[in-house]
């Protein structure tokens, strides 16, 4: 097996050039979520490049999130789930502004970070791989939502997890190749308050400021937040009032909840629960929650980055973990207790961000890691 996997990183580094052509041409296919024509043109070139690999395609469309993409490369009896998505949140003619280019040995472009180079990378881990695989065919999931909380895909993420020795997902790496194995769960939260108008010089008594209120709550959720224990609450966005001479008569706030455990999430959400006004006169309501849960560091998780260490090593990659803010699909995967590593996509910068870009030396070699963690899954997982 080790003599396997010694030519791994030479025959992803002869295949340098057909992967910075084929993000850069996944890159021009502007997809952002929600233009399901632009998805659906972005996903056919995706397919194309999956049966390119021996894979059997399937298209999976859902309405208003375009079509999802279910791959298959081999037939064993296990399943690992390659996972990652195609939707960006640059609009169609950020080209015009961002152009695709190749500069200081960067590639940049709107979604080449964040994903479509880790798109590329999965391919080819899993088509150098499978010749060498005895117990373990490859599935792939390409989602068209994940940049806007994954509504469409969620069940179909966790039915594929679930049918999965292991999830391998090829979100960007944090700096320097640095993989995932900690990522925190996220809550978006709501609040309206209802109070009572009146005229803020003559009757200011009469009424019951919904501001004043919403204020008074945004202290409370400054005192539930939890740093020393990852959970982190953001008040974002603040509405309310209609004119200075007025008692506010409503007012909202939109709210970012950060948990890096479930005990977390499960005390901000009985929390919530609980909410009432200090002011009898104000009827105070919430709507939303977690949308993802967080992707704990436990066993699970553990034993898959060990194997990817092992397998780095085999290849002569130094292979380092560690934790991020934002969220994932891989969240969905790991709270189902099953085997789940993230951050083995593109080595770069700049998601979500004019400056994204990925550097074109790392990309080889991002393959041949996740194609040795295949054949260290199938041998020991």
């Amino acid at each position: 097996m080790t003599d396997q996997r010694l030519p791994l990183r030479a025959t992803c580094a002869g295949r340098r050039d057909w992967m910075v052509d084929t993000i850069g041409r996944l890159v021009c296919l502007e997809s952002p979520s929600g233009d399901v024509t632009s998805l659906d043109r972005c996903g056919e070139a995706i397919a194309g490049l999956l049966r390119d690999a021996g894979a059997a395609v399937e298209r999976l469309p859902r309405t208003g999130a375009g079509t999802h993409l279910r791959a298959t490369l081999g037939t064993g009896t296990r399943q690992v789930l390659l996972l990652g998505h195609f939707d960006t949140v640059w609009p169609v003619g950020t080209l015009a502004e961002m152009p695709l280019e190749i500069a200081d040995g960067r590639l940049r472009g709107p979604g080449v970070f964040d994903m479509k180079a880790g798109l590329v990378i999965a391919i080819l881990a899993a088509a150098v791989a499978a010749p060498h695989l005895r117990d373990l065919r490859v599935r792939f999931l390409y989602t068209t939502d994940e940049e806007v909380g994954s509504e469409s895909s969620r069940a179909l993420i966790e039915e594929e997890a679930r049918a999965s020795a292991a999830v391998l997902v090829f979100e960007p790496a944090l700096a320097g190749g640095v993989l995932k194995t900690s990522r925190k769960g996220v809550g978006s939260f709501r609040l309206d308050l209802q109070g009572v108008s009146a005229h803020a010089g003559i009757a200011p008594a009469d009424g019951a400021s919904a501001i004043a209120e919403l204020a008074r709550q945004v202290l409370w959720l400054d005192r539930l937040q939890a740093p020393d224990r990852g959970t982190t609450i953001n008040v974002g966005v603040i509405a309310g009032g209609t004119r200075g001479n007025v008692v506010a008569e409503y007012a909202r706030a939109d709210v970012d909840v950060r948990v890096a455990g479930a005990a977390e999430q499960r005390r901000v959400e009985e929390a919530f629960s609980a909410m009432t006004p200090t002011d009898a006169r104000v009827r105070l309501t919430w709507q939303g929650g977690f949308d993802r849960p967080p992707l704990e560091r436990g066993p699970h998780v553990q034993r898959l980055f060990g194997l990817a260490r092992a397998a780095g090593a085999r290849i002569g990659l130094d292979v380092r973990e560690g934790a991020t803010g934002g969220a994932s699909d891989g969240n969905f995967c790991a709270a189902l207790g099953v085997p789940t590593l993230d951050g083995l996509g593109a080595i770069g910068d700049g998601a979500h961000a004019r400056h994204e870009h990925v550097e074109i030396a790392s990309l080889p070699d991002r393959s041949a890691l996740a194609a040795a963690l295949l054949l260290e899954i199938d041998a020991h997982l």
